[in-house]
């Protein structure tokens, strides 16, 4: 069987699983997400940097899903490439994801059936180092009871692709959306406040297309605003902060957001 390993444990997150849950643990009983229903939210979005850095913004949708332990059997996770230039969407030929809490299977029919999407393509070299899906996977082991992946590396794809593979791959109540987003990268702290706020409001107001310098996921983003216009639903921030905040100076800081999408 083949097997993605992890790629950043270790560096992004704790590579000891006992000392990993108890960050995950500790993080998720901080967070605060609000009012908001679990069992309206179709999709969530998260950011992906070192936990030290946006856990704590991550773990307020997170926070969420407990009270669908049980019911969300499938997770769509869809992130930008870091490391791999490339066209279109990749899709990992292994059968499971790797982290330090033990193996997820993945939804191996979901990804046959969206290669027949033209730009979808199977990249191994755009999974195999990308944090941006990883940094996810011990939350969800944390908060979800079984589950299977679609884990979708997004490159140069045009919005009309993207948003094709979401809408292929919506599913019912079962199925969770997961886009893997920052915002701003290396704005002095009250210019970052500024355009991440600005940007958030786009994002509540379901506005698309949103740029490359407002969030580095804007291509599975944008695709999610489009659809979530279309059917109505409904955007909440769960949290706005930026590594300013969380960890590190406020020279120039990276931007973080949570928001659920409710039906």
């Amino acid at each position: 069987m083949e097997i993605r390993q992890p790629a950043v444990a270790g560096a992004f997150y704790p590579d000891d699983p006992g000392r990993l849950t108890r960050d995950l643990t500790a993080m998720l009983e901080a967070a605060e997400c609000g009012v908001t229903d679990p069992l309206t939210i179709k999709a969530l979005v998260v950011p992906h940097a070192g936990y030290v850095y946006s856990g704590p913004v991550a773990a307020s949708a997170y926070k969420l899903l407990p009270a669908r332990r049980h019911q969300i059997n499938r997770v769509v996770l869809l992130g930008p490439s870091h490391r791999v230039a490339f066209r279109g969407v990749a899709v990992p030929s292994a059968e499971q994801f790797r982290t330090p809490l033990g193996d997820i299977p993945l939804d191996g029919e979901a990804l046959q059936r969206i290669l027949t999407l033209p730009g979808v393509v199977q990249r191994d070299d755009a999974h195999d180092r990308e944090h941006s899906l990883e940094v996810q996977l011990p939350f969800l082991q944390t908060v979800l009871a079984d589950f299977r992946l679609v884990p979708l590396v997004v490159g140069d794809a045009d919005p009309e692709l993207v948003t094709a593979v979401l809408e292929a791959l919506w599913g019912d109540a079962e199925t969770l959306i997961l886009i893997s987003s920052d915002l701003s990268h290396y704005l002095p702290y009250e210019l970052a406040k500024q355009v991440d706020g600005q940007t958030s409001r786009l994002i509540e107001q379901r506005r698309p297309p949103l740029g490359g310098n407002e969030a580095c996921g804007c291509r599975p983003l944008n695709a999610l605003l489009r659809i979530a216009g279309q059917k109505g639903l409904q955007v909440r921030t769960l949290d706005l902060r930026n590594s300013g905040d969380t960890a590190g100076s406020r020279d120039q800081v990276v931007g973080y957001g949570s928001y659920a999408f409710c039906q």
